[in-house]
């Protein structure tokens, strides 16, 4: 693309606007593409441990009474192996690439909540940091990347390995959560002019999709990687039998997050093949209605599937069968979408290009991986290859080939993006067969050494049981595989100072991310265009140059705030234009700080644990306060007071309140976990014991709540004034919620220091202690938003012309109260009305 000296003069604007700072100032960046690109790159660090340990398996495996590594080093390889493979590249990388992509394909500048996206990747890196380095220590976890109780209990696993494990990953699921609600904000509500759901790349269909489950599918998993680290921290009770707890209450809440994590992988990477696809057949997607279907049932089925993983486990007939019959229904919309692809190729003009290989590989692998599947959902023969290699190489040939496959796809179809290069044709097909090959010796075989009997998990086995041939091709195999893997990271090297130079939309593609200049910029688009198409660059070829021109939305750059488009949440149309924040430290300092009581609590220096909590703690206040109309978010500049569409600061619907509505349905899942964690121990553990008497008194719960209430419901109708244009008084009634809000954590917090609670003795006790602790920090938080707010009204940052943060709080106040007197049905009358009949 040529350019004309303004577009010149208009780029350099937007790049000192929208640029990252130099130096070390590039770790202060919050800009969507820079984040995405480190989640890549530390995804793709992380593979490739995940490989090195999965080369040391298959080493030990190859030949019969191996002693390469003794059963406790094999047990940490294996457990390291799946831990990193599944929380620290498959998700993370999925999100890096989504956070990268949804702006430039819903014609966007950024993500809308960028200093959350760099929280994001600073906390996944730290925690995926605090992981590896047990093995470094000689401390990693040997009890499986699934931490199954009792044998991760303190009983049997004394060392530190389970503690690296629950919290380094849980600090990564911070990073998963903070994704998957930036990007279901981001694709509902910052679509460029006219893009409505109808409109909407099939891509962003399938990351909004995953982007959710993640919201309801990841505070299972956080739950019982709490109430563990409590259980080996502190003594509380939750899964030890002789103190009325359940080992089977882990498996439940590890599953409930465990099965949709498949699908949350798989979706992104069918995302791949549904947007590849169109542009290698050169025709538009069959079945784009049916595809989405699709999507949304997978979605909403996969939560149904977690006792898939327990058949053997004891569970009642009636449950085996109805979790087997959703199992094999899960096939029916993947089916759909498979045969939706063969359509496309089918009708189309099929160029196989570099991606479109991965893309055929992934159809083959993916379909035997989903026959397997099938069969495993038969509870006979579930029951008969359970924890044999048949299940790992099911679980690699739908992981593997469902994941792996498209994303290097993706990788080399986007790769001009970054490079402005093409890649290379052919070491990347030596890089496709030897993966292909290897990947198929491997595991196709597995599936044999699973059916002859051998067990997964075990580190050695004796010569003359059948296995040796078996083993040793799979470990050709692997190490095939693993050459294929180093020729794509050489080709991938290479091409950045070799690849030829690409043109503009080089593949002819469709869709807006090769309306952006390569390589891209940090802003992507120059003006934002208006959008009455799926297929944007097929209708109007010159596009680029009109957007590089400013011929579209948001031209302007002189007020100096980073901006774009707020739209419906349907139709596309723009209801205001939303500023966002500008490169910042506080990130990386949250995330040190939380990092650092990560640090505290493994080294038990609970007092540094405290003090990393109370600077972290400070950080997220000093992120509070630069929010919203504060200058430091957004310049006030003479037209600050009048725009068209008005600055979302102005209205009563921008992002924040999408975000904190979001974030409470996550919030409300880990709840709901704890309500089922309660419920399946009251109903099913074989020595849950209740108290003769409530440890609670009713009067100061009754009374802590009529506080919160009250706190609430002057807030709220604070607010409701506020709404309607007038602020009289609108500190002082902040500061009066406030004022009950403090009173009624003051109260709760003496009842629960007073309550004769015994969690050390009784699971009962330990799992109220969880809910007074949980009820305490959302009464301090919404007391803490509050003070901030009555501040804010002080210095001039909220009022009726800046309405827009009391709608953001309101909701954190309406849940805590809801989550207060649910509790206190659930926990405290339900019990007392059942011990009276």
């Amino acid at each position: 693309m040529t350019d004309t000296p303004q577009h010149s003069d208009r780029r350099e604007e937007f790049d000192r606007v929208w640029g990252n700072l130099p130096g070390w100032g590039q770790l202060a960046a919050v800009n969507h593409t820079t984040i995405g690109l480190r989640f890549i790159v530390t995804g793709t660090v992380f593979f490739l441990i995940g490989g090195l340990l999965a080369m040391l398996i298959r080493t030990q495996l190859a030949l019969p009474d191996q002693e390469i590594l003794s059963a406790n080093a094999y047990n940490q390889v294996f457990t390291m192996h799946g831990t990193v493979m599944m929380f620290l590249f498959a998700i993370p990388i999925l999100e890096g690439g989504a956070m990268y992509l949804i702006p430039k394909l819903i014609g966007a500048r950024d993500l809308v909540f960028p200093r959350l996206s760099a929280l994001g990747y600073y906390c996944y890196l730290f925690g995926g940091i605090i992981v590896v380095s047990s093995m470094l220590l000689n401390m990693a976890p040997a009890v499986g990347w699934f931490m199954y109780t009792p044998l991760s209990s303190s009983e049997y696993s004394p060392g530190r390995g389970p503690d690296f494990w629950l919290l380094g990953i849980t600090f990564v699921e911070i990073s998963a959560i903070s994704a998957g609600v930036e990007l279901v904000v981001s694709i509902l509500r910052t679509r460029t002019n006219g893009m409505s759901l109808r409109q909407m790349p099939i891509f962003c269909w399938y990351i909004l999709a995953m982007a959710l489950m993640i919201i309801f599918g990841f505070p299972p998993l956080i739950l019982g990687s709490i109430l563990l680290e409590l259980e080996r921290a502190a003594d509380l009770v939750f899964f030890k039998v002789a103190g009325g707890g359940d080992p089977l209450l882990w498996q439940h809440l590890f599953w409930l997050f465990g099965h949709p994590e498949v699908y949350i992988i798989f979706l992104p990477a069918a995302g791949i093949v549904s947007t590849l696809l169109p542009v290698f057949a050169q025709r538009t997607l069959v079945g784009y209605r049916w595809i989405v279907l699709a999507i949304i049932i997978t979605g909403f089925i996969s939560f149904g599937l977690w006792v898939h993983h327990m058949f053997t486990v004891g569970i009642p007939k009636l449950g085996l069968a109805f979790f087997s019959v959703a199992s094999m229904i899960v096939a029916i919309p993947t089916g759909i979408q498979i045969f939706a692809w063969i359509a496309t190729l089918w009708t189309g003009k099929v160029v196989f290009k570099l991606p479109m290989l991965w893309i055929i590989g992934f159809l083959l692998i993916f379909v035997c991986g989903g026959l397997t599947g099938v069969m495993l959902a038969l509870v006979p023969f579930d029951w008969q290859v359970h924890d044999t290699h048949f299940v790992v190489a099911h679980m690699h040939y739908v992981l593997v080939g469902g994941m792996l496959f498209p994303l290097i796809a993706g990788f080399y179809y986007w790769l001009p993006h970054v490079s402005g290069r093409m890649p290379s044709e052919i070491l990347g097909r030596w890089g496709f067969w030897l993966v292909f090959i290897g990947f198929n010796l491997t595991f196709l075989i597995m599936h044999l050494t699973g059916l002859f009997g051998m067990p997964r998990r075990v580190y050695t086995y004796e010569a003359g049981l059948g296995w040796e041939w078996m083993n040793m091709v799979s470990s050709i195999g692997g190490f095939i595989m693993a050459m294929g893997v180093a020729v794509i990271i050489v080709d991938i090297a290479l091409h950045f100072r070799f690849g030829r130079k690409a043109e503009q939309n080089p593949w002819n593609a469709d869709s807006l991310e090769w309306a952006v200049e390569m390589p891209v910029t940090t802003y992507n688009f120059a003006s934002l265009p208006e959008i009455t198409s799926r297929h944007p660059l097929w209708e109007n070829p010159d596009l680029p140059k009109t957007i590089a021109n400013g011929e579209h939305g948001l031209p302007e750059i002189g007020h100096g705030r980073r901006e774009l488009y707020g739209s419906d949440a349907v139709t596309g149309e723009i209801r205001e234009v939303i500023h966002l924040p500008t490169n910042s430290w506080i990130p990386l300092q949250a995330a040190s700080m939380i990092g650092v009581v990560c640090l505290g609590l493994l080294t038990k220096y609970y007092w540094v644990a405290l003090a990393g909590a109370v600077l972290a703690l400070l950080c997220l206040v000093r992120w509070s306060w630069h929010n919203g109309a504060h200058p430091v978010a957004a310049p006030k500049t003479p037209d600050w007071e009048h725009t068209d569409p008005p600055l979302h600061s102005r209205t009563f619907s921008g992002p924040g309140l999408w975000g904190v509505l979001v974030t409470m349905l996550a919030n409300g899942t880990l709840f709901a976990s704890l309500l089922f964690g309660w419920f399946y121990l009251w109903t099913s553990a074989p020595l849950w014991t209740t108290p003769a008497e409530g440890p609670l008194s009713l009067i100061s719960l009754v009374g802590s709540g009529v506080l919160l209430t009250l706190g609430a419901g002057v807030f709220g109708w604070a607010v409701n004034r506020l709404r309607k244009g007038n602020d009289a008084s609108l500190g002082l009634l902040f500061w009066l919620a406030a004022a009950l809000g403090v009173a009624h954590f003051a109260w709760l917090l003496y009842e629960a220091i007073r309550a004769p609670l015994t969690p050390t003795t009784l699971a009962h006790d330990s799992v109220l202690s969880v809910m007074l602790w949980y009820l305490l920090l959302h009464g301090g938080l919404s007391t803490l938003a509050t003070i901030l707010q009555a501040l804010r009204v002080r210095f001039g940052y909220v009022d009726r012309t800046l309405p827009y943060e009391p709608v953001v709080v309101l909701p954190i106040w309406v849940y805590s109260v809801w989550v207060y007197w649910v509790s206190f049905a659930a926990f405290i009358l339900l019990p007392m009305t059942w011990s009276g009949t």
